[in-house]
């Protein structure tokens, strides 16, 4: 086992049999940790977006758009409502998983299901992303002395984060448990307690926004330039439907049976989410809580601003709440790597992304879907430098644009299979919603960053369209014609012999048993450094011609190619087998020690049509 074996097995642990994949499945109880952290944990900073678009209002109409949050968070509870009995309805009827990408294309076509896809894939890096980024905006709300390292501990997360999905399903949903459970316990109890005290007739300070800055109130609420406001403010709310459609993509990852377990989960985290979204923003309204812009001194989130006017400041609640959102705003990053990896494998079996995404793990998990997402997820949190604000913008138009084509494609089934009731309506209903939303958000936040996505987008869908149409030509160059017979072919072998040593001597050996025209090719920079290979030659009386090339440019790579390049020019149609011999030491730090030209040799002839290369190795 090599040194890297070895790491990898301490980090991600022994390889799993296939027979045990029913023991890797998730029950209820850590299905809802994997897959709805994502959504639970956007309560954290859902009511601080619309918040911070809210004082924007001009100050004229500054008290009248603050007391517009839980119209807000209703309207969300309803959009909520509809989408997830949308997804209900598509756990049972695609029990396989796939969510938004199966929906779209088995109904509406190539083209939507690709768009689907897109969208979802892009939406799942950016909710790491955002959500490590969130976190650490919580773990500098509690301490600030972090605030200049939260880049370093956003990437930290992310490979801590991976490293846990590439232990397995099972695992990760033991590890994410506690925290997660923890945030939604808490966080109920911040909104019960908040409730008490205020019907307990607690004093709560008046509406105070002197903290604002002018500059930035701007807009009215009358007109049309109103009703854009407001809507703007939707969009903001929005963010905390994100990963609503992660169970659908998840299905076959709960126990059987899959899809009853599955649409049991998806309507508790719905509940859950409903709740706490709507109580906070209650609890942000009544206690009249003003937003902080993250680069503030002493920055610190509405959450836990609120626990600081029901709880108090210096309280173990306060600390207790603020550790809980941040853990769950790290691990709700476990919702895009339970689901990603999985999508990427069944467009990867559609022939639209590399076949190595769709292969299973050592772990039963798609370990290279994984290790892709944390690598893009790493690259955003540097290039916006783990800023919230920076990424939110580019957040939800990815997940609304996938909500409505798998609504759309929800309503064209219902109508192909004649069930026009219900579902066919709700469907309906919630694709115009959904698409309403979508533009609502692609036109509110475009100037902020949003047509990055939309971009975006198109670029992976052409992507997709290069590597299918790669994979077609790829099947139809191997596809077998009926002329195609086993036939005789002319072959021959060099034997490359860098110098003279054991593992050259073991290579001539293994060259004559194995060919029967073969010859000898050793490169030298002068003449008489080739004498003891001759002398050798003659001692051993080597049946086997001996070809030396003298280097007068001292290059012993190029000679080689020449040469095997004069061979294939004189005989096109001989099949040339070339012998590299190589010594391996026994320690793989040891490498670097060595001149390695067989492996410059190999790297140099890899690229031969005709050429068969044939690695004889000599462990020292």
């Amino acid at each position: 086992m090599t040194v890297i074996q070895k790491a990898k097995r301490i980090l991600v642990g022994k390889p799993i049999a296939t027979k045990h994949s029913h023991t890797e499945r998730l029950t209820n109880f850590f299905g809802l940790p994997v897959f709805a952290s994502d959504a639970l944990s956007s309560t954290a900073y859902a009511t601080e977006e619309v918040l911070l678009i809210l004082i924007t209002a001009s100050a004229a109409y500054a008290v009248q758009a603050y007391y517009l949050l839980i119209y807000i968070a209703i309207a969300l509870a309803v959009l909520l409502s509809i989408v997830t009995f949308s997804y209900y309805q598509t756990i049972h009827a695609y029990p396989e998983g796939g969510g938004s990408y199966s929906v779209s294309k088995q109904n509406l076509g190539k083209y939507p299901g690709l768009v689907a896809a897109a969208a979802l894939l892009i939406d799942y890096v950016l909710t790491v992303s955002v959500s490590v980024s969130a976190g650490v905006a919580a773990l500098v709300s509690a301490f600030h002395q972090v605030q200049p390292f939260q880049v370093h501990i956003a990437v930290f997360v992310i490979l801590f984060i991976a490293m846990v999905n590439l232990r397995g399903v099972r695992e990760s949903g033991i590890v994410f448990a506690i925290p997660t459970y923890s945030f939604v316990v808490l966080t109920l109890a911040l909104i019960g307690w908040g409730i008490f005290r205020y019907l307990t007739g607690v004093h709560i300070p008046p509406l105070d926004f002197s903290t604002v800055d002018k500059s930035k109130q701007v807009h009215d609420l009358v007109g049309f330039i109103g009703v854009l406001f407001i809507l703007k403010g939707f969009a903001g709310i929005c963010t905390a439907m994100t990963g609503v459609e992660a169970i659908s993509n998840g299905i076959q990852a709960f126990r059987p049976p899959e899809s009853r377990n599955a649409s049991k989960t998806l309507v508790f985290m719905a509940a859950l989410l409903m709740v706490m979204v709507i109580g906070v923003s209650w609890c942000a309204q009544t206690y009249h809580i003003i937003p902080m812009h993250p680069e503030d001194l002493g920055y610190k989130t509405v959450l836990a601003k609120i626990a600081i006017v029901v709880f108090g400041e210096k309280s173990a609640f306060f600390y207790a709440i603020q550790f809980a959102t941040m853990a769950i705003l790290f691990l709700a990053a476990n919702t895009s790597f339970a689901d990603f990896p999985r999508l990427s494998s069944l467009i990867a079996r559609d022939k639209y992304l590399p076949r190595q995404l769709a292969s299973l793990g050592d772990r039963l998990v798609f370990q290279n879907g994984i290790v892709l997402l944390a690598f893009l997820a790493i690259v955003l949190v540097v290039l916006f430098n783990a800023q919230t604000n920076a990424l939110i913008p580019l957040y939800a138009v990815g997940v609304f644009t996938a909500f409505t084509m798998s609504q759309a494609g929800m309503v064209v089934r219902w109508y192909r299979m004649k069930r026009y009731g219900i579902g066919m309506i709700a469907n309906a209903v919630g694709a115009l919603s959904t698409f309403v939303v979508t533009c609502i958000i692609s036109y509110s936040k475009w100037a902020d960053g949003a047509y990055i996505v939309v971009f975006a987008i198109v670029i992976v869908i052409f992507i997709f369209l290069k590597i299918r149409k790669y994979y077609d030509y790829l099947a139809k160059e191997f596809d077998i014609a009926p002329t195609d017979k086993v036939h005789d072919v002319k072959s021959k072998v060099i034997l490359l012999i860098p110098r003279l040593h054991k593992g050259t001597v073991e290579a001539i050996s293994y060259a004559k048993v194995v060919a029967q025209d073969c010859r000898a090719l050793h490169v030298t920079l002068d003449a008489e450094s080739a004498q003891p290979l001759k002398d050798f030659w003659q001692r051993e009386q080597i049946n086997m011609p001996l070809v030396i090339l003298e280097s007068p440019y001292r290059s012993l790579v190029e000679p080689v190619t020449d040469y095997i390049d004069s061979t294939l020019q004189a005989e096109p149609d001989t099949i040339l087998t070339v012998i590299v011999p190589q010594g391996v030491p026994p320690k793989w730090y040891q490498a670097v020690l060595h001149s390695n030209l067989a492996t410059a040799l190999k790297l140099a002839l890899g690229n031969r049509k005709n050429v068969v290369i044939t690695n004889v190795r000599y462990m020292l």
